[in-house]
């Protein structure tokens, strides 16, 4: 599987961005991930198979995750932002369904497949 994502740009804090992760294999469990300079990477927004959602806290009502399956396309909303949600977003994939509870589509460790990525910067 592949993962190529688009969408990042600059914009000013209250303004809105749309990420897409276009997937050229069999994809069942995704999320978005970000990282910040300096900091680890962090869980953003998950999705199961049933089409499920998970966010973080710091997300939460100002971000949506969805699928595309005609397009086989990943999305990521996200409105209001803020220039703490400044970082590069990375798309990941498993192709077997997420196991337990949505929380768990948050954890990096899940994944074996990642985007490059694409850049998000608010100010």
């Amino acid at each position: 599987v592949q993962l190529v994502e688009s969408g990042g740009g600059s914009v000013q804090a209250g303004g809105s961005l749309r990420l897409s992760c276009v997937a050229s294999g069999n994809t069942k469990c995704m999320a978005w991930f970000r990282q910040a300079p300096g900091k680890e990477r962090e869980g953003v927004a998950g999705i199961d198979s049933d089409g499920v959602a998970a966010y973080s806290d710091s997300v939460k009502g100002r971000f949506t995750i969805s699928k595309d399956n005609h397009k086989a396309a990943l999305l990521l909303q996200m409105n209001s932002l803020k220039p703490e949600d400044t970082g590069m977003y990375y798309c990941a994939s498993l192709s077997r369904p997420c196991l337990g509870d949505v929380t768990n589509t948050l954890i990096p460790g899940e994944y074996p497949t990642w985007g490059q990525g694409t850049q998000v910067t608010v100010s």
